[in-house]
């Protein structure tokens, strides 16, 4: 038997001393919640903690790769087919290849399945360029968007199973905007990015 002895009642915490005790775990817990969980997992950042942190770009990507899963097997469960879709990106990717337009650069890769890339132009706000990108022998899923030092960030548009994509995109702020690509089809793709208009550099992988 051990004989160690009962704590007296002035050995206790008090009922405030509990409460104060719970309050500050509950204070903590929210801390933790807003600026390390909520930006890594889920890319929400309202402090902007997160994206000093790094955090916020993580939980964007885990973001993103979560929808393209679901959308992959809705596709899948549905019996969806990218066939007419791959004949469509290599005829448009042919023909622009043999008669393109003056473009001021032109960026080729090659994506295996599942694999993503990133390309950002430097640019000043309120500038803009004109792209064109071609997916051939595919279809490929993407997200145009911007990043700044400061933090900021901007989603322009996001799209899935696409052959090509035509527009002009005007810069919300100074900073880096371009795309990212992921391959969700079931063969190689070849990208080609024709771009033209006012940014000063092309940051390529």
């Amino acid at each position: 038997m051990f004989n160690s002895q009962k704590p007296t009642l002035e050995e206790l915490p008090t009922s405030a001393q509990l409460l104060k005790s719970t309050v500050i775990a509950a204070a903590s817990a929210a801390v933790i919640l807003i600026t390390v969980v909520l930006p890594a997992e889920y890319g929400i950042d309202p402090t902007r903690v997160g994206s000093l942190l790094g955090l916020t770009e993580m939980g964007e990507i885990k973001a993103q790769l979560a929808e393209e899963a679901a959308a992959d097997q809705q596709a899948n469960a549905t019996g969806e087919t990218s066939v007419l879709d791959t004949i469509f990106g290599a005829f448009v990717g042919a023909a622009y290849a043999q008669d393109a337009p003056e473009w001021t650069e032109e960026y080729n890769v090659v994506l295996t399945p599942g694999e993503g890339i990133e390309v950002k132009l430097a640019m000043q706000a309120g500038a803009e360029v004109e792209f064109l990108w071609v997916a051939e022998n595919g279809i490929l899923n993407y997200d145009l968007h911007g990043d700044a030092s400061g933090g900021e960030f901007i989603s322009y548009e996001k799209g899935r199973g696409l052959p090509m994509d035509e527009d002009v995109l005007t810069a919300a702020f100074t900073g880096n905007h371009g795309w990212f690509w992921r391959n969700r089809d079931r063969q190689d793709v070849t990208l080609t990015l024709y771009v033209r208009g006012d940014y000063s550099e092309m940051k390529r992988p």
